[in-house]
């Protein structure tokens, strides 16, 4: 058994961890950092659009980005298929959310790319928008789906099975807004880990710079 030096100090140790996880990045380049800054000003200003919209105007649902979100929705109802109808309805809304959450932990994990992992975690964020418009539709079914027609017209849709199974029906509004606040905020969060990565890789290089000339 392997004494535990004096020194140890597990808290710290671990937040020293999780700091270097989070915003050691070993793939930075000058180059790579124009890049990226583009990426987060395009991040900036779709998070200032959506996340100012209101659920009723679903303009997330109109954006392109709904269609990257679309086949990862529908082929969650596949894959929970086999456990029920209940699952099988929840299945796409949850590898909306699963999707994104995979490729954070892969970045920061796999290929210790944080800028990479606060992008995913940004989309993580824009599913949840994606998802609150379909929410709030639980009662009145009049969201357009994918085949053309409202829930009205073909008997329902997933949020109105799942809440009203849970006996939620009536909080569907209330639900559709805690989505869509969630959603802002690891949206805004996300920008803001990926603005404090740009900046830290930004004065790495002018201290290496300095260090050079």
């Amino acid at each position: 058994m392997h004494d535990i030096p004096d020194d140890f100090d597990t808290p710290r140790t671990l937040v020293d961890g999780l700091g270097r996880l989070l915003f050691d990045d070993t793939r930075g380049t000058p180059e790579r950092l124009v890049g990226r800054a583009i990426v987060l000003l395009g991040l900036i200003a779709w998070t200032w659009m959506l996340a100012r919209a209101s659920i009723e105007s679903n303009l997330v649902g109109q954006s392109f980005l709904h269609l990257i979100d679309l086949p990862f929705h529908e082929a969650g109802h596949i894959v929970f298929m086999p456990f029920g109808e209940f699952l099988m309805s929840l299945g796409g809304s949850l590898m909306q959310l699963i999707v994104p959450a995979t490729f954070t932990i892969a970045f920061l994990t796999r290929h210790r790319d944080p800028f990479g992992a606060a992008v995913t975690t940004w989309w993580l964020g824009e599913n949840l928008l994606d998802l609150a418009p379909y929410i709030n539709d639980a009662r009145a079914l009049e969201l357009v789906l994918l085949g053309g027609k409202t829930g009205a017209e073909v008997e329902g849709h997933d949020w109105e099975k799942i809440l009203t199974i849970l006996g939620w029906l009536p909080y569907d509004h209330t639900l559709a807004r805690l989505a869509r606040f969630s959603g802002a905020l690891i949206m805004l969060g996300a920008c803001a880990w990926a603005l404090t990565l740009l900046i830290r890789q930004r004065d790495q290089f002018q201290r290496e710079d300095s260090a050079g000339s």
